[in-house]
């Protein structure tokens, strides 16, 4: 149930959700490799010429925020890898690292043969850089370096990472990742635009789902095991973030942001997105959406 499913590949068996555990989801990264360069974009550089002011917008606002995100966490991923609880949990970990870097190969590969402006790219990722929201700023500038400063400080600490996961793999990857993904490429295929970045951008949805797939296993796991700690580590983070994550979902809330009655949806709409995928994850782990205030 990722996407509007809940984890990467589970089984459902009777009322029980069987989510795959880290060996099984390192088998399923060997069997999914793509080539960024490979990906077809020849009729992406056809129509990038005759694309409208609103559609080049929402492209260029896509792309920076995604390399502005980026670079928040590439840096701050490396604690967890630190933390793992087995060799098999380390495998997949690292498999996680070797796909960020195949997404941002695919972005800059993009960037160089389709839009190939790179001052008018730029332009756009420093005024993302420059003018991120208060929320942006609060999710990723603060709550999530502090979780990994705590978390490398204190790699035997469950709580500490359960509270990364929770931000990283439960919120970043999931409500605001899985959200982003749905209404941009819902809109593209609309219209039939740019195939080669929705078949580019649905191959790197795919690798994040089997990442938000293993946050959901490992938060429901010690969930299970550890009942005295993890599900209040849950609620914690999840305390400290819904309020901006609630604001970063507000179209008025992204500086620079694309037209979002263009898309053809309003705010709503993608809040109740968010927000169900949300509920439906925090189900399967085992800390409902309504235990949490």
């Amino acid at each position: 149930m990722v996407g509007d499913r809940a984890c990467d590949d589970a089984i459902v068996t009777g009322d029980e959700i069987q989510l795959n555990d880290p060996q099984t989801l390192y088998e399923r990264w060997e069997g999914a490799q793509w080539n960024p360069f490979t990906v077809p974009l020849g009729l992406d550089q056809e129509q990038w010429s005759g694309l409208g002011e609103t559609d080049r917008g929402l492209i260029y606002w896509v792309l920076s925020s995604l390399m502005v995100a980026e670079e928040r966490i590439t840096t701050k991923f490396s604690g967890l890898v630190g933390a793992h609880g087995s060799e098999e949990e380390a495998s997949f970990l690292a498999t996680q690292q070797v796909d960020e870097a195949r997404h941002m190969q695919f972005y800059a590969r993009f960037q160089n043969e389709v839009i190939a402006d790179p001052a008018t790219v730029a332009a756009h990722v420093d005024r993302s850089r420059e003018q991120v929201s208060p929320a942006f700023e609060q999710i990723f500038d603060v709550e999530l370096v502090q979780a990994h400063e705590h978390l490398i400080a204190n790699p035997g600490d469950l709580a500490a990472k359960v509270q990364f996961v929770t931000l990283y793999h439960l919120i970043l990857e999931s409500t605001l990742g899985l959200t982003t993904f749905k209404f941009v490429t819902d809109y593209l295929k609309e219209h039939e635009l740019l195939p080669g970045f929705v078949d580019g951008y649905s191959k790197i949805h795919h690798d994040e789902t089997r990442h938000i797939g293993y946050g959901v296993w490992f938060l429901r796991e010690s969930v299970r095991d550890s009942p005295e700690v993890a599900p209040a580590a849950v609620r914690e983070m999840l305390r400290k973030l819904l309020p901006s994550v609630a604001e970063s979902l507000s179209p008025s809330s992204e500086p620079g942001g694309p037209d979002i009655e263009a898309l053809g949806v309003d705010g709503e709409q993608i809040r109740e997105f968010a927000l169900g995928g949300l509920t439906r994850r925090l189900e399967i782990i085992g800390v409902p959406l309504e235990s949490v205030f």
